[in-house]
Formats: structure tokens, C-alpha cells, sequence
């Protein structure tokens, strides 16, 4: 859209949420916000629940930016009512942002487009999994590791199963890798600096995610220059595949110097410790210059 035209309008920066990752859509929204702000926007916050649509109305609202994470902000829900709106919003549309949410249809998308990513099943019904230990065992449609766990023992199997099904009904068991964790965030279709996640734990999750001092991010990656040009090419091939829009991140491990993807996040953190924004950073710009960028780009998409 035109910058001149988005600044005569009100922008909701929609936030909040019913997900699980809600207080974390909070701290990127109110970042949004005051990015925005600063660039000489007329932006209001929208916590998002069942009157979403009064809200949207009552507000005027011209152009939508999604700072929600998780369900019923990443997985299509809230873009399409946005479409059946009219309301011009940030990021993917409603088919990508579906696909790459459930980690089980993603996976599918991956083997009928050989883009690597660690071998997975679905745990059955009873929890029971026929798979190698170790792996991982994840909710299919939550991000922000909630409801992960790592098991290395055959008795530690139901645990993480019941662990998970607190989450989502629908659970996946992925291969355990002990590579480099990387992520290459994309904006509007530019791909930027690789960064490489180093958790002081050694597993990046949650408390790792969001507690300053324990996981340490080097960009640009210090990793084989032909493994992160890969991870680069890898990343804009699903951003394609899926008909990924506006700010989206893919996040890989390193297995035997090959990058295989293990999430797409459509809607990526923007908060002081998120991802994207130290990449984009990296490359000289601000934090308010990104945010403008991904606003630029709203659009309907069906």
C-alpha cells in the first residue's frame, strides 16, 4: 500500500490473543506500536477476542498489522475474517498461514517438494509411537516450543505425549538432531542474514526464547558460507511453496552440513530478544524501518 495512504487511515496492530503465546504478542505489539508510531502513523491496539469484528468497525479501522502468535492468529482464522472485512492486513493469507501453522501438513508440503526436514510420524490416538528414540515430540499447532519434549528414553514416551495433547489434540514425534540450530527471517520476499541460535541449556526453548542472557544469537551465523547461501535458498523455496507473505522466519537445524527445516513462523516475534529484528538490524536498519516495511505490504490475498 502507499505510505501517504496508510498514514491517513488507522492502522490496528492486532495483539493479544486466545493462544498460548499471548503475553509474548503483547510485548510485539506494543513494539509495533510505538515503531510505528515514531514513523508518523495513526495506530490504535487491538486485543483480539470474540468481538474482534465490533472492534474493527467501531474503530475504522483502514489496514490490520498481525502481531498475534500461535492459534487463531497464525493459523488463518483471523486473516480470513479480514478478508470477508475488506480489511487490508500484514503477512500471509489464509492458505499459507494454515499450512505452515500444523507442523503435520507442513511436514506433508516438505515430502511432496523434497525440502529437507527431520523424518516425523504422527503419534496414534493411545499415544503410542513406533519411532527411533530420540526425538522430539511437539502439538502440532503451537509454536514457541510450548508443549515440547525431548525423549531419550522409551519410558519417558507418555509424559511428553500427555505433555503435548494439553496443547493439541494432534501430536507429532520428529527425529532428534544435535546440529546448529539457524533461522533465516524473510521480508517481503528478501532474504536476510542467517542467525545462529546458541542456548546456554542447550535446548532452545521457551525460558531460552525469552530470558535475556540465555541463548546467545550470532549474526551473521558462524557457519560454512555454502551451508548458510543453502539455508537462504532453502528458506525462500518454502516461502514460494507456501505463498508466504510480508514477514515470515523458517527455522532449520544443521544435520551433516545440510539445513532442514523444522518450523515456519508466519507471524515472527518482535520483541528485544526476537529473531528477525536482530537480522534485519544486522544489515543497518531499525527496528521502526522494519516494521514500516511489513506494513507497506498489507494487502487482501484472496
Amino acid at each position: 500500500m502507499d505510505r501517504e495512504v496508510l498514514k491517513a487511515q488507522r492502522v490496528g496492530v492486532l495483539m493479544g490473543g486466545r493462544s498460548s503465546e499471548r503475553d509474548i504478542s503483547f510485548k510485539s505489539g506494543k513494539a509495533v506500536i510505538q515503531g510505528l508510531k515514531r514513523r508518523g502513523y495513526n495506530v490504535t491496539a487491538i486485543d483480539v477476542d470474540p468481538d474482534l469484528a465490533i472492534k474493527l468497525k467501531r474503530k475504522h479501522i483502514g489496514a490490520a498489522f498481525i502481531a498475534l502468535h500461535g492459534r487463531w492468529g497464525e493459523d488463518g482464522s483471523v486473516q480470513g475474517l479480514l478478508e470477508i472485512m475488506g480489511i487490508p492486513y500484514t503477512g500471509s493469507g489464509v492458505l499459507g498461514s494454515a499450512m505452515a501453522m500444523d507442523k503435520v501438513v507442513m511436514k506433508m508440503m516438505f515430502e511432496s517438494m523434497g525440502i529437507p526436514s527431520p523424518a516425523y510420524t504422527q503419534a496414534e490416538d493411545g499415544g503410542t509411537v513406533h519411532f527411533p528414540l530420540p526425538f522430539i515430540v511437539k502439538p502440532a499447532n503451537e509454536g514457541s516450543t510450548i508443549g515440547i519434549s525431548i525423549v531419550k528414553k522409551q519410558k519417558e514416551v507418555m509424559a511428553a505425549i500427555k505433555k503435548a495433547r494439553m496443547f493439541d489434540k494432534k501430536v507429532m514425534v520428529e527425529k532428534y538432531i544435535e546440529g546448529d540450530e539457524i533461522t533465516v527471517g524473510i521480508v517481503n520476499g528478501e532474504a536476510l542474514p542467517v542467525v545462529q541460535v546458541k542456548p546456554s541449556s542447550g535446548f532452545y526453548d521457551f525460558e531460552a526464547k525469552y530470558t535475556k542472557g540465555m541463548t546467545e544469537y550470532i549474526v551473521p551465523a558462524k557457519i560454512d558460507i555454502t551451508i548458510a547461501k543453502k539455508a537462504g535458498d532453502i528458506a525462500m523455496e518454502v516461502y514460494k511453496a507456501f505463498e508466504l507473505a510480508g514477514c515470515v522466519r523458517i527455522d532449520m537445524l544443521v544435520d551433516d552440513d545440510l539445513p532442514k527445516v523444522i518450523d515456519i513462523n508466519t507471524s515472527p516475534g518482535m520483541t528485544e530478544t526476537s529473531l528477525v529484528p536482530k537480522a534485519w538490524e544486522s544489515l543497518g536498519r531499525t527496528f521502526d524501518e522494519l516494521v514500516e516495511a511489513i506494513l507497506m505490504e498489507a494487502s487482501l490475498k484472496i
